[in-house]
């Protein structure tokens, strides 16, 4: 009787309504060959949708305004007698020659490199030596890392007007401090033998926040137990520091150095609001930046824009050998 009922027409095996033997659900049809295709084209045009939007933003933003100042830079702009328009012109190398001769070209790239070895010595030593200490503090290391990293959060322009204010010779904080230690007094910016250092330790002050969260980070990575076995060999703090810290710290110590010329070459900002204009007392902090901008907007003259773009082009040259040079060397290295 069962096996009537289970054999009568119109009667459905639950197993089998559930797709097959054991209970089993059925395969979900995938739609064949063109669903597959559907969602391999969707997949694609999504990833190359992002990869072409960040493509287009480079070209716009930095590739485009880079071959533009190298076109610039063998062409001059006057405007014409009669129609009193603008009219490019070929100028060949004569944009190079004439800032080549100019009495400033020479002092501005001096003041950079100049500028440049202040800040490894100061500003890149400066950040290693802080990470090491907050990361043998054993207390508060939250609030000195917010204390260190804080002048970064500050706009520049803020910071650097801060930091005008510290080094006025009549009110400022820093002559005020060494008149109550009955000390000499500095003219800190306003004097030419000082105010390159005095740009550095500005500069220094404003940076070192974020580099020095990065070597904080190294460190942290370093396994114990190396520094247990240094110990155990006697090594002390500063031993310690040379076989163990630095080795370990090597490829960050590079990049970071690397960065840093790369960036300090730039100099602009700090002496720019340091020094109202850039230039300093007898052109002691003028930079090849701010070179660039005074022939810019500064200097008189239809074809200066062109001046500046071959400047700006001797500039990125000196940082695309320097770059090169130091990736081809840590290649070997490596």
């Amino acid at each position: 009787m069962a096996e009537q009922v289970l054999s009568r027409p119109g009667r459905r095996d639950p197993g089998r309504a559930r797709g097959g033997s054991g209970g089993r659900p059925a395969a979900v049809p995938d739609g064949g060959p063109n669903g597959r295709f559907l969602r391999t084209l969707r997949r694609h045009l999504a990833a190359h949708g992002f990869l072409i939007g960040a493509v287009l933003c480079f070209a716009m933003f930095s590739w485009y305004p880079m071959i533009r100042e190298i076109i610039m830079s063998f062409q001059q702009t006057h405007r014409d007698k009669i129609t009193r328009q603008p009219k490019t012109t070929w100028a060949g190398l004569q944009n190079y020659t004439r800032i080549i001769h100019d009495p400033t070209f020479a002092q501005a790239w001096k003041n950079t490199v100049e500028f440049s070895l202040l800040a490894l010595l100061i500003g890149f030593a400066v950040p290693f030596v802080t990470a090491i200490i907050l990361n043998e503090l054993r207390h508060a290391r939250g609030y000195l890392r917010i204390l260190v990293y804080l002048p970064v959060m500050l706009p520049p322009a803020s910071a650097l007007l801060l930091f005008q204010y510290f080094y006025d010779p009549n009110y400022g904080l820093f002559d005020h401090l060494l008149r109550m230690l009955h000390l000499p007094t500095s003219q800190f910016v306003q004097s030419s033998s000082s105010a390159l250092v005095s740009v550095t330790v500005a500069s220094t002050w404003m940076n070192m926040g974020g580099t020095t969260l990065i070597y904080l980070a190294a460190l942290q990575n370093i396994p114990g137990e190396l520094y247990e076995a240094a110990e155990l060999d006697g090594a002390g703090i500063l031993g310690r520091i040379r076989h163990v810290t630095i080795p370990q710290t090597r490829l960050i110590l590079s990049m970071m150095l690397m960065l840093q010329i790369v960036g300090t070459m730039q100099l602009f900002i700090e002496p720019f609001i340091l020094t109202n204009g850039g230039a300093g007392p007898n052109n002691s902090t003028v930079s090849v930046v701010n070179l660039i901008y005074q022939y810019a907007f500064n200097l008189s003259g239809s074809s200066n824009y062109n001046s500046a773009s071959a400047l700006g082009v001797l500039l990125m040259l000196v940082l695309g050998v320097f770059s090169a040079g130091y990736l081809w060397l840590s290649r070997d290295r490596d």
